[in-house]
């Protein structure tokens, strides 16, 4: 088990819940419900855009799998969306810490956003960091986010998917099964291949492969610690604690596996990306392996794709920066956007 965190201010009842096996869902929605009012008052750039303006749904909805899936949108208030953007987070997020202030600057400067916590991530049911399958968690996006872009308020908009770390590999995948459903894809980081540092000897790997046929759940996986890996803004790597509902044990077996395997595949297959695409990229990720995301660029079949490198930058180009790298990344993506949606509309 992740070593339980003590929190400043925090009383024992609060505490107590915080502490509490996050394994299954009510007690991560417990916990969000609880914490929420500490966590979006942290002093980081993403807390800090104004909410006026913006109109904000939560829900909760069963999926064709039986899965009860928690989903929020953010729109402007008084104006029409320039197109919809949907969300797909990382590893080690859900779709209502960080990504909340990504959505709420997106939907700020005129998107719809819209996001999802995957099966067993954030609020939605499953067990907590357990993929059995990645294609089925992308085809759970898929029936999402399809449902979404159905309504008639929004068919006509231009649809981009917003891909971070394993979210880039969940968009590229969500593509690669829908060739032209989408307008674009921005991938910050996307987890294209996994970087060797951050991945268990050969040897290790075997052995890991053979026990997950019996136990594919056990948190088993060696790993360095992600927050300090992505994050080079020391003050702000101090706040992923507060993202209590975020998976944060080592590994699950099965999930270690499916992720890599799904790398490997996405590898394989980069050729294969016929969407406009704009990838951003630290070029001292040690998380995600930058030169695969140049591969990506090279090769994709995309007459429309853009790479930005960002030097001395680390894997959380949103979220782990100084904020004037953050203010950067979100201009190049606003622009991006903004050049794209007017393209389209026109």
């Amino acid at each position: 088990m992740a070593k339980p965190l003590k929190f400043k201010g925090v009383d024992e009842e609060l505490q107590k819940i915080l502490d509490a096996n996050m394994d299954e869902a009510p007690a991560r929605r417990r916990a969000r419900e609880a914490f929420k009012h500490i966590q979006l008052g942290l002093d980081h750039i993403l807390f800090k855009t104004p909410l006026n303006g913006l109109k904000m749904k939560e829900s909760y909805e069963m999926n064709s799998r039986g899965l009860e899936i928690f989903s929020k949108s953010w729109l402007p208030q008084t104006s029409y969306p320039k197109a919809m953007v949907f969300f797909c987070h990382g590893y080690g997020d859900t779709c209502t810490f960080f990504a909340e202030g990504i959505a709420r600057k997106l939907a700020s400067c005129g998107y719809g956003v819209f996001a999802m916590d995957y099966p067993g991530f954030g609020l939605s049911e499953g067990i907590h960091g357990y993929i059995h399958r990645f294609d089925w968690l992308v085809d759970d996006v898929i029936e999402q986010y399809t449902k979404i872009k159905e309504n008639p308020e929004f068919q006509t908009l231009p649809c981009y998917l917003f891909g971070e770390s394993l979210g880039g590999a969940v968009a590229l995948k969500m593509h690669l099964k829908q060739p032209n459903a989408w307008s674009g894809a921005c991938l910050v980081a996307p987890m294209c291949k996994i970087a060797d540092d951050m991945v268990p000897p050969w040897i290790l790997k075997q052995i890991l492969i053979g026990v997950a046929n019996i136990l594919p759940k056990q948190k088993l996986v060696p790993q360095k610690d992600l927050a300090e890996a992505a994050f080079r803004d020391i003050k702000k790597r101090e706040l992923t604690p507060y993202n209590v509902i975020a998976y944060k044990d080592k590994p699950r077996l099965r999930t270690a596996l499916e992720m890599l395997r799904t790398t490997a595949e996405i590898e394989q297959n980069l050729e294969k990306v016929s969407l406009p695409i704009l990838i951003l990229h630290g070029e001292n990720d040690i998380v995600t392996d930058p030169a695969v995301n140049k591969a990506l660029y090279e090769k994709a079949s995309s007459s429309d794709k853009n790479i930005i490198l960002y030097k001395d930058a680390g894997h959380s180009l949103l979220e782990g920066e100084p904020d004037d790298m953050i203010n950067r990344v979100f201009s190049d993506i606003i622009s991006w956007l903004d050049e794209h949606s007017s393209n389209t509309a026109g």
